[in-house]
């Protein structure tokens, strides 16, 4: 698995101080509005739901007029022609249901307007790569996924973020600034987990060898029948919406047997796939001529703060709480690189790492943000499925220290 964020990291006030709490909800009841969404057209399970009902009437007509043109003797002809007609009214209303269900999947993001993202996010890639912002590394000798080199114009950007990130959050708040090297010992990753659980589940084409990431195939695959079948019931599309919220949060096991009961198969080859297996993330190396120190290059730049927190923590004077930064290159042997810079082997980060004390948590420019609105994803949407929604910041952080 790989590590994530914490699904609530905000920052919070100690419950020890009820003075602070009661200044919080005063503040938040004074300044925050009700929010009321506005109406909604008809959702796409009520539309499901309908062309479901009316292909139902479609088969038991077309079933009807096969009838009557089997009865023994014969049906009357007006009979038969009645019928056929209703057959028809029927698979017209049918092709109007699946138009309306079509034309509300393209308006919530999917189906041709999709497809229409798709195109744009190429024409811009390809712009980029013809001005020389970036470009796939080692290109004459074929390249490899997931590196890529920055032109001229693609240097200068890069140079730009990262002073104006530094100017931001490091010179403005004070942050240490620290620059780790990029190889780390094995005891360091061991001791942090990534060694054992900075893993992604693979499968294998059982006849070509190609290797894809058990996740995306299955987020793929649940895609793709949402986009384009529209026989989906709605019982059956409410089941791969909540597969694709709860894709991170299952086990080997259930991924498995997702991939199974779906029938998934190889997306270039249709081959039948392997059992699932972990693979480690981390570009594995040796660390002197001997072979017996290995190491790995580092997935992450937070791992230089941490272990340097007692370095830093005297160099603060023994005082917390304080921020700490790192910009630098980590490395991720990822499995199936995809959306050019979204997802590459070698990036840059900017990491952050506040240190608090545990029993004063307590910001001076807390009041300054209380009232902004983030979309958060709190631990009990994540484990009932449900979508990240927005919440005001002082609202989360009086939520966490309620409860």
């Amino acid at each position: 698995m790989r590590f994530r964020s914490l699904p609530f990291a905000t920052i919070s006030i100690s419950p020890t101080r009820p003075k602070t709490l009661l200044h919080l909800r005063r503040f938040l009841s004074s300044s925050i509005a009700a929010r009321i969404p506005p109406p909604m057209a008809a959702s796409e399970e009520s539309l499901r739901q309908a062309l479901a009902e009316k292909q139902s009437a479609v088969d038991a007509q077309a079933h009807a007029v096969r009838a009557l043109k089997a009865r023994p003797g014969g049906a009357a002809q007006a009979e038969i022609d009645a019928a056929v007609e209703s057959l028809k009214a029927l698979k017209v209303d049918a092709g109007a249901a699946a138009r309306r269900l079509q034309a509300a999947l393209s308006n919530n993001g999917d189906g041709a307007a999709a497809s229409s993202r798709e195109a744009f996010r190429q024409a811009v890639v390809n712009t980029l790569e013809r001005r020389l912002f970036y470009i796939p590394s080692f290109k004459i000798y074929r390249g490899v996924a997931g590196l890529y080199d920055y032109g001229p114009p693609g240097c200068a950007v890069k140079s730009n973020v990262l002073a104006f990130w530094r100017q931001h959050f490091v010179l403005e708040e004070n942050m240490l600034e620290v620059d780790c090297p990029c190889v780390t010992p094995e005891v360091v990753l061991k001791a942090s987990g990534h060694v054992e659980k900075f893993t992604d589940l693979m499968v294998k084409d059982e006849k070509t060898g190609t290797c894809y990431r058990a996740d995306h195939l299955l987020k793929d695959f649940c895609k793709e029948k949402l986009e384009k079948d529209l026989t989906l019931s709605p019982e059956k599309a409410a089941e791969l919406k909540h597969v694709i919220m709860v894709l991170d949060d299952l086990s080997a096991e259930e991924l498995g047997a997702k991939l199974k009961e779906y029938g998934i198969t190889a997306p270039d080859t249709k081959n039948p796939l392997s059992d699932l297996y972990p693979f480690n993330l981390m570009f594995q190396t040796s660390i002197g001529p001997s072979g017996l120190n290995p190491g790995y290059m580092r997935p992450e730049t937070a791992q230089g703060i941490f272990v340097n927190f007692k370095d830093l923590y005297y160099y603060n004077g023994n005082k917390l709480p304080f921020a700490a930064a790192q910009i630098g290159q980590a490395f991720r042997n990822e499995i199936s690189p995809r959306q050019g810079l979204l997802r590459v082997r070698e990036f840059t980060l900017a990491e952050i790492e506040h240190f608090v004390d545990p029993d004063d948590k307590s910001h001076p420019k807390f009041v300054d943000v209380a009232n902004l609105e983030f979309l958060m994803f709190p631990r009990e949407e994540q484990l009932a499925g449900k979508s990240a929604k927005p919440m005001i910041l002082g609202e989360a952080v009086l939520k966490v220290c309620l409860f």
